[in-house]
C-alpha cells in the first residue's frame, strides 16, 4: 500500500514538469502524453527504484527517463520512415552537403564532449530549454546552466578547430 502512495505523490508531484519537459523535447502533444506515461509507469515499475533524498533529484530522475524513452521512441520512427522520393536539385544537395557536413562536424565535436557540458548544450540547442529549467533538471541554479553551456560552447569550439 506504501509503494503505491508513493508511486502516487512522485505522478501528483511532476506530472506537468515532465509532460513540458518532453513536449519541449518533441514538440507532439500526444507523444508527450504518450512518454510521459510511460516514463510513470518505467518509474514505478523499475528493478532499482530511485532512492534520492531531494525532490530536485526526483526530478532529474524522471526526465532522464523521460529522454531516454524519447530517444528510444525517436530511433524506432528513423527506422521505420519511407526513403524520400522528391527530387533535388544539384545547387540545392550541394548547399545541404555544406549544411550536412558542418552540422556533422559540430556534432563530432559534441560527441567528445564531457558531461555535464554535453548534456547542457544538447538541452539548450536541441531541446530549446530555458537555462532555469536546465539548472532545475541538475538541481542547480539558472546561473550555473548558463555558465555550464558558455563553457559547453568553448570546448566545442575548440574541438572544432581540430576537426
Amino acid at each position: 500500500m506504501e509503494a503505491s502512495s508513493n508511486a502516487e505523490q512522485l505522478y501528483n508531484a511532476y506530472y506537468m514538469q515532465v509532460y513540458s519537459f518532453v513536449m519541449t523535447l518533441s514538440h507532439d502533444r500526444h507523444l508527450s502524453e504518450e512518454l510521459t506515461q510511460k516514463t510513470f509507469i518505467k518509474a514505478m515499475t523499475t528493478a532499482k527504484p530511485y532512492e534520492g533524498r531531494n525532490r530536485a533529484s526526483e526530478l532529474t530522475w524522471l526526465c532522464t527517463l523521460a529522454k531516454n524513452l524519447l530517444t528510444d521512441e525517436q530511433r524506432k520512427q528513423k527506422h521505420m520512415q519511407p526513403l524520400p522520393t522528391e527530387t533535388v536539385s544539384p545547387g540545392d544537395l550541394e548547399q545541404s552537403l555544406v549544411d550536412e557536413d558542418e552540422a556533422f562536424r559540430v556534432h563530432r565535436a559534441l560527441h567528445g564532449v564531457e558531461e555535464p557540458y554535453k548534456e547542457v548544450f544538447q538541452l539548450r540547442v536541441f531541446g530549446e530549454l530555458p537555462f532555469a529549467k536546465i539548472g532545475l533538471l541538475f538541481g542547480k541554479t539558472e546561473n550555473w546552466a548558463r555558465v555550464t553551456y558558455h563553457r559547453a560552447r568553448l570546448r566545442i569550439q575548440e574541438r572544432m578547430e581540430t576537426i
